[in-house]
């Protein structure tokens, strides 16, 4: 299991990544889930993955493949893609079709299933997020809509519904964001730190901020234990 959001603001995006893998309550393992590529002042691309790491693996070996490759078009590479629109049909494509590979070989075991959150702008098209499905078809955030989510959602939900509009402020939508993992985190060992945290403003085409929080990182306790501060002292000033 796994969380991840992003929010698609007035002033850019904010992404936000766990890297808890488990394969069974004894074998939890760190892998990364949020991927960037970039040409900077041209295009920047941010793929986040849930899900069967098999899966998100394979993907996104894919996707550097066509990439790398010499013969590449804006057909196959998300780098050479013409809109945001293109690179997540090409996300998704190539997600549907390892789904179904991996599915066929584990075809006596429960099916193995993905899903993502691609984000990015190219130069001259607006900011895009958008979420893909395991079948490769997917959605995008809108200004009524304005976060997407992936894997263990339920617990970190409530604040981004109450808070996060697209004119919050780039600074108030990364404590959003990490409030909304410190729910998930209290409430589901099924994810954990580090994390990764992605901020990418409204037409620069690149990351402009990047950080790894570790765990017992002093920023992130303090923002945590004022957090439950803060619901401790409202909760025992409302009256019924």
């Amino acid at each position: 299991m796994t969380y991840c959001v992003g929010l698609l603001l007035n002033e850019g995006m904010v992404l936000l990544a766990d890297t808890r893998t488990n394969a069974g309550f004894d074998n939890i393992s760190i892998y990364r889930k949020l991927y960037t590529f970039e040409e900077p002042g041209e295009r920047v691309i941010a793929i986040m993955t849930a899900g069967s790491l098999s899966v998100t693996q394979t993907t996104l070996a894919k996707l550097r493949e066509a990439i790398e490759d010499d013969d590449a078009t804006p057909e196959t590479s998300i780098m050479l893609a013409l809109t945001m629109l293109k690179v997540a049909e090409i996300v998704g494509a190539r997600l549907a079709e390892v789904r179904a590979e991996v599915d066929q070989k584990l075809s006596a075991m429960q099916g193995a299933s993905a899903s993502l959150i691609v984000a990015g702008q190219r130069r001259g098209e607006g900011m895009r997020l958008f979420l893909i499905y395991p079948e490769g078809n997917f959605i995008e955030a809108t200004e009524d809509t304005p976060f997407l989510q992936i894997g263990e959602h339920k617990y970190g939900k409530p604040i981004l519904d109450r808070v996060v509009k697209p004119a919050t402020s780039l600074a108030d939508a990364q404590k959003a964001v990490l409030l909304s993992m410190d729910s998930t985190l209290r409430s589901n060992l099924s994810v954990g730190m580090p994390l990764d945290l992605v901020v990418i403003e409204r037409d620069s085409c690149k990351v402009c901020f990047r950080r790894r929080i570790e765990a017992g990182d002093p920023g992130f306790r303090r923002m945590s234990e004022a957090w439950s501060a803060a619901l401790r002292d409202g909760f025992a000033h409302i009256s019924i």
